[in-house]
């Protein structure tokens, strides 16, 4: 096209060459004076013209450039020869507008391949998948590397055994699962798994996000996932791995576009995909979640992701094994025991323990340490639950006692109640934002299901601390709101949630749907009113009536132990931190060695 724009161009000065000469405008006008011209034609700025007869040279026709007629008498009168300059013509003109076009698209398109070769796309790869492949030896990665999800790794063994010999293992007629979902909390490992999957079968690796099939122009994600499954049907046997799929595959309809936007066309395009291939061709598709209560139905049900595997929260068993795997890159000392730092992390994910790991590692170098230390772990779990120390804010000492009293109000009143996790430490060091001390427990083991009694001790050791403000003070601060909040939820769960009200009964008002994987020591419970005004005022009274009980216990066992608890307070002004040890040296010398959490500890 260039070229062929070129060459009219030429043609058309070839043509105007031959045909014409351009001679000055005195020229003209004496060849006019002479008869010489036989017709014209004008413009604003050009006169072309014909001669009668041909001039010396051949020429029939001429051009020239017009000039101010006044102008032009004046130079005529005395003799003089002139002409005028003519201007750009249609030639200039063409090229004023073309040359700033082809300029700028020309550093557009330099752009955008630029961006293209960076794998940030283009025009020409919008519609691509931006998906990583990782051939056998990339990914690093087997069962040995995962730890404390033995239940999922037994029910992946399967998919490994058919990727590596797809006909033997159907030759009874079974044919293995198209997808298999990965359901969890974040950082429990999900990615880790389904890398180690490809690991052990020793086959490709396709790993994407949710979040990149959908882009703003309608029909780029539905484009993306053909091009995602046609690159592994090319790689068979494969697996691909759609990290985070309810950013995809949320349920339709809730979209304020309607049933035509990006999304919608995403995941129908992936639910087509998912029914238009074969599982004997040797790939799987694994993808991982942790919302599944919002995803389409129709990705859950049979042929598609029909099966379902729950990679939870690690148990005390489960976290010593990840320790375990963490701990052969570093350095640790004799005293390391992987159980006992189990112990310290109750609801810690494979992401939290890595980190605590890292942390433990940090204050070790910090300290000059030749190893890594339990103490150092201790450290490490202080700083990941409570937040970095805060040893430069400046407190008076009647706020420091009054910390002091709050703290101990807390420690004593779980070192008396049998519901109670043991003390294993307390501080009155500000820590993190807004934290100006904390009592850290350790539970003895994981727990499941909590009965009536040991949730009320449970909020009795929250408000221990307020208490312990009104039994030494005969006051109270504003130190206890996060305990007040934290224990109004609890009460609120067991009155809504849990039935646990003599007076509401045995009837759930939560109605709220909630996520698939709340656990139990996390109740947030938003009220909703589908019940009377009169039941939500029952509801109310209980709550209260719940929360003024325990806080009645609470300043009972304070009560009771009024001299421990001032005893306990200065030591803890003193030393700014008590351990178990310590905690354990105080009760005794109080008389108070015989309670349940001295012996627990």
């Amino acid at each position: 096209m260039i070229a062929a724009f070129f060459g009219l161009i030429l043609s058309q000065l070839l043509w105007t060459g031959q045909a014409s000469k351009t001679i000055p405008y005195s020229e003209f006008l004496q060849d006019l004076r002479g008869g010489r011209v036989a017709e014209v034609v004008l413009s604003d700025t050009s006169i072309q013209g014909k001669y009668t007869a041909p001039d010396a040279e051949g020429h029939r026709s001429f051009a020239t450039t017009r000039v101010e007629p006044g102008l032009a008498a004046e130079l005529d009168r005395y003799h003089v020869r002139f002409s005028a300059s003519p201007g750009g013509g249609w030639l200039a003109t063409l090229l004023s507008w073309v040359v700033p076009i082809v300029f700028w698209v020309g550093i557009w398109w330099f752009m955008l391949r630029g961006a293209a070769r960076q794998g940030a796309g283009g025009l020409l790869a919008i519609g691509k998948s931006r998906v990583k492949l990782y051939v056998e030896s990339d990914t690093g990665v087997t069962f040995d590397d995962v730890a404390g999800v033995d239940e999922a790794k037994a029910e992946l063994r399967e998919v490994v055994a058919f990727l590596r010999d797809p006909v033997s293992y159907g030759r009874l007629g079974a044919h293995m699962p198209k997808g298999v979902l990965l359901v969890g909390p974040p950082g429990t490992g999900k990615t880790l798994l389904a890398k180690a999957v490809a690991g052990e079968a020793g086959v490709p690796f396709f790993s994407i996000s949710g979040a990149e099939f959908v882009e703003m122009f309608v029909g780029v994600g539905a484009a993306r996932v053909r091009d995602l499954f046609e690159q592994a049907h090319n790689h068979a046997p494969c697996i691909i791995f759609i990290d985070e799929l309810d950013a995809l595959g949320s349920a339709r309809g809730l979209s304020v576009l309607g049933g035509h936007d990006e999304k919608e066309q995403t995941l129908d395009q992936l639910l087509a995909e998912m029914d238009g291939f074969d599982t004997r061709s040797g790939v799987v598709i694994l993808a991982a979640t942790n919302r599944p209560e919002i995803l389409d139905p129709a990705l859950l049900r049979a042929g598609r992701f029909d099966r379902h595997v729950l990679v939870d929260r690690p148990d005390r068993t489960g976290r010593a094994q990840i320790l375990k795997v963490h701990l052969r890159t570093a350095k640790i000392a004799s005293d390391v025991d992987p159980d006992k730092v189990a112990g310290l992390t109750p609801g810690f994910t494979g992401a939290d323990l890595a980190n605590l790991v890292n942390e433990a590692a940090l204050h070790a170098t910090r300290r000059d340490a030749e190893a890594v230390a339990m103490e150092d772990f201790t450290a490490g779990v202080e700083r990941i639950v409570a937040g970095l120390e805060q040893h430069g804010r400046l407190m008076n000492p009647k706020e420091r006692l009054t910390i002091a009293r709050h703290e101990m109000g807390h420690a004593l009143v779980a070192l008396s109640l049998p519901g109670a996790d043991p003390v294993h430490k307390v501080s009155i060091i500000p820590h993190g934002i807004g934290s100006l001390g904390y009592t850290m427990q350790r539970p003895t083991e994981d727990r499941f299901i909590l009965s009536r009694g040991e949730l009320a001790d449970r909020m009795a050791v929250l408000l221990g601390g307020r208490a312990a403000e009104l039994v030494c003070g005969g006051d109270l601060s504003t130190g206890a709101a996060d305990d007040l909040a934290k224990a109004t939820d609890t009460a609120r769960a067991m009155v809504l949630r849990y039935g646990m009200s003599d007076k509401i009964g045995h009837v759930v008002y939560d109605d709220q749907s909630r996520p698939y994987l709340d656990r139990l020591n996390e109740p947030n419970v938003a009220q909703t009113r589908e019940h009377s005004e009169a039941t939500a005022a029952l509801i109310d009274k209980e709550v209260r009536s719940i929360l003024q009980a325990a806080f009645e216990k609470a300043t009972h066992v304070l009560e009771e132990r009024r001299g421990t608890l001032e005893a306990g307070a200065q030591l803890l002004v003193d030393r700014e931190t008590l351990d178990e040890d310590e905690l354990r040296q105080l009760l005794a010398r109080t008389g108070l060695a015989g309670t349940q959490s001295t012996a627990a500890a």
